[in-house]
């Protein structure tokens, strides 16, 4: 974090990266003096509801305005044709207007804002891979959005879509999509047992993510250790916090799957009580970054044999199967949501994408069949074997999945392993 103290006497001349929030109401003019190095800027937690033009930043790559207090998205960015992301999450933005984002746009966060619709010239943005729209009013999109042939992860929950385009199954690339919390969102309803929270004595923090943090806590009802899942209610990048509680309920019991044991009750917050998962497992991969996008990162030192891919692919090809039967779509099949332990056994978590479906149209289970692919790829890729049956068995499995002739992929129950 960087102060306007800092930016005003020059002592952050020749930086990449500025951080700046401070209730700012403008747009502070000395920012144009790091435009020779200037890379990422931040802006987020302000007040801010203008933008100057922004083509002096000629390196600008990254920008962010998220937490202020723009009605329209500002047409400042035109000309600054290396910017690759932009953000401008819980803001008030109602209007979009036509051809204001360089076509260089891969990465585009409007979430939490007021749009209800979009500019027909998002079709122009042939670089996009990652476009975050949840928690907006939309009731359609522009079919020009279907010319976007590299969208790879796509977010439209807690909308107001009466139906999902039939063009977005023909994108050859889409692999993780979320539309819970839509009009067009499919229903159901599975029964769960309540408990009171005050028969949980809760423990320490195990995890937090963006829709609540999980606890370790004793069950005096189940008379074991369990985990707690608290939610935090609001709005996240992949929909409403009781969707993805609703999802999680109704994943009903597999090995592969984390145990769903009872929801809260007799208090104000939403919750679950699942199954402890020991901390002999660990996260199989790390969420994308900034380069990669929509692709999982690994720690420098990773390496699977292909033992573990194979036991990777096979519980969690079963675990999808065994949802999209139940006409549930994941819509985060990642690394970075598997824990696995050293006998290779693996869960699949984090329903916060998730949504349901009618089962019949198995168009949405390929789309998810695409980011096993990817996933298969991306643990592939970390093999130093690459050679031998199960390798190529593997290899061909992959493109299988990945083939852009989205019908020509299997299903999940088609996966044979």
């Amino acid at each position: 974090m960087h102060t306007l103290e800092q930016l005003r006497s020059g002592k952050l001349k020749g930086i990449k990266r500025l951080t700046l929030s401070e209730n700012l109401t403008y747009f502070p003019e000395e920012i144009f003096d790091l435009a020779e190095t200037l890379e990422i800027l931040d802006l987020s937690n302000n007040h801010l509801s203008h933008l100057p033009d922004l083509s002096r930043l000629t390196r600008l790559k990254i920008a962010f305005f998220s937490n202020n207090r723009f009605t329209s998205f500002p047409s400042s960015f035109r000309e600054c044709n290396n910017l690759y992301m932009v953000g401008f999450k819980n803001n008030q933005i109602e209007d979009f207007d036509e051809d204001i984002l360089p076509e260089s746009i891969s990465w585009l966060i409007v979430t939490d804002n007021r749009l209800m619709s979009l500019p027909r010239s998002i079709g122009k943005l042939s670089k996009l891979h990652k476009c975050a729209l949840a928690g907006n009013r939309l009731e359609t999109l522009p079919d020009e959005m279907a010319q976007c042939q590299n969208l790879e992860l796509l977010r439209l929950s807690a909308n107001n879509l009466q139906k999902v385009p039939e063009w977005l199954w023909t994108l050859p690339k889409l692999s993780w999509l979320a539309f819970s919390g839509n009009p067009c969102s499919a229903k159901a309803l599975y029964e769960l047992q309540e408990i009171s929270f005050d028969t949980l004595d809760v423990k320490e923090k195990l995890g937090s993510g963006a829709s609540g943090d999980i606890y370790k806590a004793y069950s005096l009802q189940h008379q074991k250790p369990v985990a707690l899942k608290l939610f935090k209610g609001a709005i996240t990048s992949d929909g409403y916090a009781h969707d993805e509680m609703n999802a999680t309920i109704s994943t009903g019991e597999h090995p592969n799957l984390i145990k769903v044991l009872a929801k809260l009750s007799g208090d104000d917050r939403l919750g679950l009580v699942l199954e402890y998962i020991p901390n002999m497992y660990r996260n199989l991969g790390l969420p994308p970054d900034f380069e990669t996008c929509t692709r999982d990162t690994f720690a420098k030192e990773t390496s699977f044999s292909l033992e573990t891919i194979y036991a990777v692919a096979k519980g969690i090809a079963s675990a999808s199967a065994h949802l999209h039967a139940r006409g549930l779509m994941h819509g985060d099949l990642y690394a970075h949501n598997i824990l696995i332990n050293d006998d290779n056994h693996c869960y699949l978590g984090d329903f916060g994408a998730a949504s349901f479906y009618e089962p019949h149209c198995k168009e949405f289970e390929r789309i998810e069949v695409r980011a096993f692919g990817c996933l298969l790829e991306d643990m592939l890729s970390l093999c130093p074997t690459k050679e031998g049956t199960l390798y190529s068995m593997l290899e061909e499995l992959r493109e299988k999945c990945m083939n852009e002739s989205v019908e020509e992929r299997p299903l999940f129950s088609e996966i044979r392993l």
